[in-house]
């Protein structure tokens, strides 16, 4: 498993363990947590801690109990962390606000502050049933009149999404509403001031161009700050059945959204991830394809949306930074070696990517 990997949610079922501590992996401590699933939650003991592979960046854990009963737990990565990239009440708060909406989510069971239970925050979320289309694999198996539909849901639940007012479902103070892109740029150069070991004068250059060209911001939206098909759970029939990774989320310019999905729609021609998305099969159209049916959902102007598909590109290539820092420190909970070669080429041709679509855009 690529360790760059997004989220990928482990849907199989898996038997209980009759020890609860010889199950508990890296970022669980089982005696307090068990206590407190059992007490917040209602789970049966003893429980099986299973950890989901592939999180680039908040540790994720299928709980499965004496009785069958599965539940998803989510917490930072352990050692040092920006804690404003791990807010675990965060998250827990937009997908309680989502419940009720359009938007699919899990729904949300519990909430734990108190570091005395695991060393951090933690939230706890019903486990969804359905599957995570995370590759090219994955998505030939999808029948082929079934890959346009999720296309489609893909794209209209990112609509259904952006056309929510947050006051109206309770997250008008989720985040600051303008200047959401001049935040984003100041906030992922930090990151890679403050938390890289080595010096990346490229990341601060197109850092530069972006800022001098930032279009004006049209409304305020919900962001959900990392959407794609693969950090969705897909119904059979084709229709997301929930949304995941909430942990970029806030209040903004909802047209990084758009940008983010048409980059990560892929490119059978890039490297690494980009070139093994689902989406690059038959089946699911093309990125102008994302951007005709989002307009058909949508009354925003997307004329600019090159310089926010740059913003991506860059904005990658910093969060990818700061995985493959993290990786390399052991906070990931990483058992074996970890080789970052494959890090340093995508973040080489992520920020390529962000200068030619600067330069198109200009």
């Amino acid at each position: 498993m690529d360790p760059l990997d997004p989220l990928l949610f482990a849907i199989g079922e898996r038997p209980g363990d009759a020890s609860a501590v010889a199950r508990a992996p890296k970022g669980i401590d089982p005696e307090p947590v068990t206590a407190w699933l059992a007490a917040e939650v209602g789970v049966v003991p003893p429980l099986d801690f299973d950890p989901i592979a592939g999180g680039a960046s908040n540790l994720t854990f299928v709980v499965t109990d004496a009785a069958g009963r599965r539940v998803v737990l989510r917490r930072p990565p352990t050692g040092h962390v920006l804690a404003s990239a791990h807010d675990m009440g965060r998250e827990h708060r937009v997908i309680s606000a989502l419940a009720p909406t359009p938007v699919p989510v899990p729904p949300a069971l519990g909430l734990c502050t108190d570091p005395d239970v695991n060393g951090a925050d933690f939230y706890v979320m019903d486990h969804v049933d359905g599957s995570v289309v995370f590759d090219r694999d994955d998505a030939i198996a999808v029948d082929e009149a079934v890959r346009p539909v999720m296309a489609l849901s893909i794209i209209d639940t990112l609509a259904d999404l952006h056309s929510l007012d947050p006051d109206d479902v309770g997250l008008g103070d989720l985040g600051r509403r303008e200047g959401y892109c001049a935040r984003q740029l100041r906030r992922w150069q930090r990151q890679v001031d403050e938390g890289s070991d080595r010096d990346m004068p490229l990341v601060r250059e197109l850092h530069d161009r972006l800022v001098a060209s930032i279009p004006d911001q049209q409304g305020t939206g919900i962001v959900h700050g990392d959407y794609r098909l693969d950090n969705c759970i897909m119904a059979a029939d084709g229709s997301v059945a929930a949304v995941l990774d909430w942990e970029l989320c806030t209040l903004g310019d909802v047209l990084v959204d758009v940008a983010g999905l048409m980059t990560w729609w892929g490119d059978p021609g890039a490297t690494g991830r980009l070139a093994d998305m689902p989406t690059t099969v038959e089946g699911f159209g093309t990125p102008a394809d994302v951007l005709e049916r989002y307009s058909r959902r949508s009354d925003r102007d997307l004329s600019s949306l090159g310089w926010y598909v740059a913003l991506q590109f860059w904005r990658v290539a910093c969060i990818i930074e700061g995985v493959r820092v993290r990786h390399a420190a052991g906070a990931m909970g990483d058992n074996q070696h970890y080789d970052d070669s494959g890090a340093r080429q995508f973040i080489d041709y992520s920020l390529d990517r962000c200068a030619e679509a600067l330069d198109s855009a200009s």
